[in-house]
């Protein structure tokens, strides 16, 4: 009767097991896809990007001179970026992230994260 009763109690450990595990597979955050932005004609070519929590946003300065990426509220800045440079963060929160060029302040954008 013990065999029994340890088989049984086994067949029920491994079922709830089983049972968790694909509870947390079905709840696994999805794969985040990058996003980017260039530089361009002293503008960012996508001035507003939605992306989710978890995103990581490059900029690629594709001007001729140097330019920065510089958030409002001083979250993340990038050094100067010459000609091919690049720079990524990744947005953890969600929220409004808007951003400029230091040395262009004309030059505006905004990332909302979801």
């Amino acid at each position: 009767m013990t065999r029994l009763r340890l088989a049984a109690a086994a067949a029920i450990i491994a079922t709830v097991g089983f049972g968790a595990l694909g509870a947390a597979l079905a709840s696994a955050p999805a794969t985040v896809t990058p996003a980017t932005v260039t530089i361009d004609n002293f503008a960012f070519m996508q001035p507003t990007i939605t992306v989710a929590a978890g995103t990581t946003v490059t900029w690629t300065n594709n001007d001729d001179i140097p330019h920065t990426v510089r958030a409002v509220d001083g979250s993340f800045h990038s050094a100067a970026l010459d000609s091919a440079d690049h720079y990524s963060f990744t947005f953890t929160k969600p929220g409004v992230y808007s951003y400029f060029c230091s040395l262009h302040p004309k030059m505006v954008g905004k990332v909302i994260v979801k």
